[in-house]
């Protein structure tokens, strides 16, 4: 177990990436606390079921209160706050000259401010408490403009400069921060988007199949394990090289 004895906030973690990160650190012998604006009652289940330890908590990741309750959780259940995973996003799909306002502004709340606020909550205990790691969730949009998603897309641009912002203030704490970005992985919502998801975007990738929400999460723990101590400020692509294909006529 990598990180027996650890503990971990994952938010997002009812359903999708963000239970699988969840579940996957249970299995290396981290203790989590599940955030979600839903119940999130059947992965802690799951982690039950593996033997792990787990807590939920209701949370709005762009309500400061809701952040400080979480992180008090955290602490409560397992007396300390080892790794924090911003995972909790929104996104809208509208073209820019029909995209609503309140659309932008949520979307902004949850994916931007809600990335600021659970990193300055939880990096304050771990500054005193000799350190920690934490990861924010990005996408292809960190690099690539995707028509119909104008506020994920500043989002998420925004979360990889805020990842490198947080990396060198809190590096001299021995906070790590990183982004992971995933290519194309295969979610209930993603499954959604197109009739073929599997098939259109495998056949885009250079290793030839989409990726699994495990492909994310076993990066996340590299990353707050040992072989994660010395890189921070970074964007991590889990795209099967997906993203570093520039388009071409054969």
């Amino acid at each position: 177990m990598l990180l027996k004895g650890k503990s971990a906030i994952v938010t997002g973690a009812a359903q999708g990436i963000g239970r699988e990160i969840a579940l996957e650190l249970a299995k290396q012998g981290c203790g989590v606390t599940l955030a979600d604006l839903n119940d999130a009652s059947s992965t802690a289940a799951a982690i039950a079921d593996l033997g792990g330890q787990a807590a939920t908590s209701l949370t709005d990741v762009s309500n400061s209160r809701d952040v400080d309750a979480l992180v008090e959780t955290a602490i409560a259940s397992f007396g300390r706050l080892d790794i924090l995973v911003n995972n909790a996003g929104r996104q809208t799909w509208a073209p820019l000259l029909e995209l609503a306002e309140e659309s932008w502004d949520r979307t902004l709340a949850v994916n931007l401010k809600g990335t600021f606020l659970c990193t300055q909550r939880a990096a304050r205990w771990m500054k005193d408490h000799g350190g920690g790691r934490i990861v924010n969730l990005g996408s292809g949009c960190n690099k690539h403009a995707f028509p119909n998603l104008v506020d994920y897309t500043a989002s998420r641009g925004g979360v990889e400069m805020f990842t490198k912002s947080a990396a060198v203030e809190l590096g001299r704490y021995g906070i790590t921060v990183n982004c992971v970005a995933p290519g194309a992985i295969e979610t209930e919502r993603t499954k959604l988007e197109v009739a073929d998801y599997a098939g259109s975007w495998s056949a885009l990738t250079p290793l030839g199949r989409i990726g699994q929400p495990r492909d994310v999460a076993r990066m996340i723990v590299a990353l707050c394990g040992d072989a994660g101590e010395f890189v921070t400020g970074q964007t991590i692509w889990v795209d099967g090289g997906l993203f570093s294909r520039a388009p071409w006529v054969e």
